[in-house]
Formats: structure tokens, C-alpha cells, sequence
């Protein structure tokens, strides 16, 4: 299901898959921590003072999602909205943030307050500023 939105979204440059569900869609590119190759997924966003926001629920798994873990190691990736691919550097919210953060991510999609709810680990919120912001 997210390989066929993300065939879609690249197809069309957006116009099928920007909206999913309801929410906008971008698509993250990050580099795979042991293979190095380029490993592209669509995620739910949200804005805040010009950066983007995504949310490593994994729909409440005990786990991160390999996406998250391999920003960790490297946050250089690169993020398409509609048509428009950009580089950004990506980092973990600080604790300071996260809920001012979690609030306009929950606002998008509540869902991510259940998700929570049924694990343990604390769900990261991903902050990506563009290239260009963070020069």
C-alpha cells in the first residue's frame, strides 16, 4: 500500500497522493545505514516556522521505523512535496519541543495519540529544515 502512494505521488509529481487520508503527504528519502542505498517513504506532515514536521509512529510498534533509524546516522535527506524536491538535514525533536510539536502533528492526524498509547517508546518527532534555512 505505501509502495503503490508512492508510485502514484512520484508519477504524478504530487497531484495523486500529496493528500492521503485526508492529510498532506510528502515523500522522505533517506540513506539506508548499513546498505547506503536511497530508501524513499510518505509520510504525514505538518509545518512550523518554515520547517517540516513527521511523526516515526510505525503505528504504535515497539520499534522505530528503519526510516527514522537511518536518519540517525545520516541526516542529510531529501524531501519531495508535490513536485518540488529539496534537501534538508533532519534531527529528533528536543524534549522542549516535542510537545508543541505533537500538538500540530495530533491536530492532522489523531491517530498518532493512540499509536502512543500503545507502545512504550517515546514516538519521535523529526524536524527537517530545508538547506536553504538552515545555512
Amino acid at each position: 500500500m505505501v509502495r503503490d502512494h508512492i508510485l502514484r505521488y512520484l508519477a504524478t509529481d504530487g497531484e495523486d497522493g500529496f493528500i492521503h487520508n485526508g492529510a498532506p503527504t510528502l515523500l522522505l528519502t533517506t540513506r539506508g545505514r548499513r546498505s547506503h542505498q536511497l530508501r524513499r517513504t510518505a509520510l504525514i506532515f505538518g509545518r512550523h516556522n518554515g520547517d517540516y514536521l513527521v511523526v516515526g509512529s510505525r503505528g504504535g510498534a515497539p520499534k522505530h521505523p528503519l526510516w527514522v533509524e537511518n536518519l540517525l546516522v545520516d541526516p542529510k535527506v531529501t524531501i519531495q512535496i508535490r513536485d518540488t524536491v529539496t534537501p534538508a538535514h533532519a534531527r529528533l525533536a528536543v524534549e522542549s519541543e516535542r510537545p508543541e510539536y505533537w500538538k500540530i502533528m495530533t491536530k492532522i492526524w489523531p491517530a498518532y495519540d493512540e499509536y502512543q498509547q500503545k507502545t512504550e517508546r517515546l514516538i519521535p518527532v523529526i524536524v527537517l529544515s530545508t538547506i536553504d534555512d538552515i545555512d
